[in-house]
């Protein structure tokens, strides 16, 4: 179980645990444009949706996930949420659920699984959750292409080495970037992890900044702590 200020995940169903870059897209993701209604594709244990009825007034907030024990852990975390009555959970992958779209989304989130290095482990659950094969990123784009509303935004968390190639997919849908944070997990340590937003309306100021995760172990920047003291206990 992991406890957060005003809700818990549980997490021993499934094989994708609460972990750093859920909690950054979460935080991070942009919401001053007030969004009625928000999608989360490949919702694991449900974490950036929760985090996401916390942060917004959103009152409809979808999400999607295709393996079955990650499902029942989200609708699980839902329902014992403050927010369950705005937050819903479908047991589907993106493709059927995009076959007949028949809602909008304000804002639609994603921390898609990608190669965290290029060999399968034992565990296969956990290899679908995390291989890029299970949802690759083109899936992503072309479920915003369909179902974001006029002034929607995607937000996603990717591997760095991964940023140009996504951006390069998005412009090709005319979704174009409107702010890019790279993050690192300590000052000299190399920049990991991007977070995109993109909109449909092209911006000719994309705001671009950086975020470090840790001065020491467990020694939080406070651009972290801002970002995340909604969310964490201690911080």
């Amino acid at each position: 179980m992991f406890q957060f200020k005003q809700f818990s995940v549980k997490q021993d169903k499934t094989a994708m645990k609460v972990g750093t870059d859920g909690v950054l897209l979460g935080s991070w993701a942009p919401v001053n444009h007030n969004p009625f209604s928000v999608l989360d594709i490949g919702a694991g244990t449900g974490i950036i949706a929760l985090m996401l009825a916390q942060r917004t007034h959103a009152e409809q907030i979808d999400a999607l996930e295709i393996d079955e024990d990650a499902y029942e852990q989200a609708v699980e975390n839902f329902e014992n949420s403050p927010w369950g009555d705005r937050l819903f959970c479908f047991h589907a992958g993106l493709d059927e659920f995009i076959d007949e779209p028949e809602d909008e989304y304000d804002l639609i989130v994603s921390n898609p699984p990608f190669y965290a290095e290029d060999y399968k482990t034992e565990n296969e659950q956990r290899d679908l959750a995390r291989f890029q094969d299970a949802m690759p990123f083109e899936e992503i784009v072309e479920a915003a292409d369909l179902l974001l509303s006029e002034n929607g935004i995607l937000a996603v968390i990717l591997p760095f080495k991964e940023e140009e190639k996504f951006i390069a997919l998005a412009k090709e849908s005319e979704l174009f970037p409107t702010k890019i944070t790279r993050v690192k997990g300590t000052p000299t340590s190399a920049i990991k992890r991007s977070l995109l937003a993109f909109s449909r309306n092209e911006n000719p100021e994309i705001e671009i900044d950086e975020l470090t995760i840790e001065i020491d172990r467990h020694v939080y920047t406070l651009e972290y702590i801002e970002l995340t003291k909604d969310f964490y206990l201690k911080m």
